[in-house]
């Protein structure tokens, strides 16, 4: 009988109807402009600019190290191929800068078993000098670990930092695991230490160390500071846990200066010069130890390529300003000198800087004002693959302090996968750009560029807009 019951009852309930589920109204439809559509799809079939840009940059100019005479030559080279695709008000905007250059480097366990050890030094290191230093190495799994350690333990010994950083999409492990690089020398220095070797902060297991800037803070006296391959840091934990004292011999030569860097600038002159611009850009310089193909070759190329797209097309309503960034590595100084050298309002900012694999996300800080037109940008990506993210943040390395002292920015976001599998190695080189993806870039900026630029008005039309 409980049994029969409670059948029936469970019958019962399953026939009651489920709730309603809330309802919201959706937003108001989008159309997309047809002569968007159709820019965004011929670049994504068959734009070359980009790939004509990356290749010219990375085979005939190289690795673009901030201040050094190649990024003196990687900024000649810029200017004739901006003004050979036809854009105007080419100019370059220079700007004093502390330079860093390297030398010899190597790294050698002494005892308890001898071995070699592939590093490379963080720019900002002091030098070793070709001597070396030599000493015993105290290890941590954390910067925080390092921190809470007493100096006595750290003093006269060369410090190590591990790390666990793991791939991801939006690349957000590398705020957190790049805290050994970029504060550690500096704890170390205040803690008595004679130099400092870091896991590299990538996501990769090639025999290929990460190089990168790190600055010494507080007054603390600069040490020779170096990063391991991935392999190598791990073959030293393995070393350390044998229980034994490590003693490591360490040569990292490198010179410190002073020198010249700055940004190239050129225009697409708008039909009203009275509105504010569109700015797009990327960085120019890069790491010496590969090309700088994908960091950030990659980015000034996709960026200029959408802007020459919307010149073929025609003239746009807004000016297109695009400019290539000078010493974005060492600490966004060509950002910081464009914002000093430029208080005019802009419509809105965009920077290509995390490689060429395919957009997937796009976040707006246009304002709430705007969010229809940011729906439109969404819209018009969409078919792209690119998801629409929020409404009241982007970013950009040379162009994040303009969008925190208020300027509008849109963030288009690459998959940063295995971008940490190549960032600042001798591994970021030209054959890592897949063409159908940079070409998916270009689509993505230049149909962005052409919602937030206005119509664009063929040289063959007449007032009314049609053509002769």
């Amino acid at each position: 009988m409980v049994r029969h019951a409670l059948l029936a009852a469970l019958l019962g309930a399953a026939a009651l109807p489920f709730p309603a589920l809330a309802q919201t109204a959706p937003p108001p439809p989008i159309s997309v402009d047809r002569a968007v559509a159709a820019l965004r799809d011929e670049a994504n079939d068959r734009d070359d600019y980009a790939w004509d840009i990356v290749e010219g940059l990375t085979t005939e100019v190289g690795a673009r190290l901030a201040g050094s005479a190649a990024e003196a030559r990687a900024r000649d080279w810029a200017v004739a191929k901006l003004r050979a695709l036809g854009f105007s008000n080419v100019h370059v905007e220079p700007f004093p800068l502390k330079t860093w250059s390297r030398g010899y480097e190597a790294a050698e366990i002494l005892a308890p078993f001898p071995q070699k050890l592939a590093i490379a030094a963080l720019g900002n290191s002091a030098s070793t000098g070709m001597a070396g230093v030599t000493g015993q190495v105290i290890a941590f799994d954390s910067v925080d670990a390092l921190r809470l350690a007493p100096d006595s333990a750290v003093r006269g010994k060369i410090v190590f930092i591990d790390h666990h950083m793991i791939p991801t999409q939006d690349g957000s492990g590398y705020g957190q695991f790049g805290a050994p690089r970029r504060q550690g020398p500096t704890i170390a220095s205040q803690k008595g230490a004679i130099g400092i070797v870091v896991r590299s902060i990538g996501t990769d297991h090639h025999r290929n160390p990460h190089t990168g800037v790190q600055s010494f803070a507080d007054g603390a006296t600069p040490i020779p500071a170096g990063a391991l391959s991935v392999p190598d840091a791990e073959q030293l934990v393995r070393v350390l846990k044998r229980g034994r004292p490590v003693t490591l011999h360490l040569t990292l030569v490198s010179q410190a200066g002073e020198g010249t860097s700055g940004n190239v600038v050129a225009d697409l002159p708008g039909r009203d010069p009275s509105l504010p611009p569109v700015l797009v850009g990327g960085h120019l310089d890069s790491w010496d130890l590969g090309t700088g193909a994908i960091d950030d070759g990659a980015g000034v190329a996709i960026a200029t390529a959408a802007a020459k797209r919307i010149m073929d097309a025609g003239r746009p309503l807004r000016t297109i300003r695009v400019v290539w960034f000078g010493s974005e590595e060492p600490g966004l100084f060509g950002g910081l000198a464009y914002q000093a050298a430029h208080k005019e309002p802009y419509y809105a900012m965009a920077e290509s800087d995390f490689g060429a694999d395919r957009i997937w996300k796009v976040n707006f800080a246009l304002g709430a004002a705007r969010k229809d037109e940011a729906r439109r940008i969404g819209a018009a990506l969409a078919p792209l693959g690119i998801v629409t993210g929020v409404f009241d943040k982007a970013d950009g390395s040379d162009i994040g302090p303009m969008i925190e002292a208020g300027a509008p920015g849109i963030g288009l976001s690459q998959d940063g996968t295995r971008y940490f599998d190549l960032h600042h190695t001798p591994d970021d080189t030209l054959d890592k750009i897949d063409k159908d993806q940079l070409r998916q870039n270009v689509a993505a900026y230049t149909a962005m560029l052409a919602v937030l630029t206005g119509p664009i008005v063929h040289p063959g039309a007449t007032k009314e807009g049609k053509r002769r």
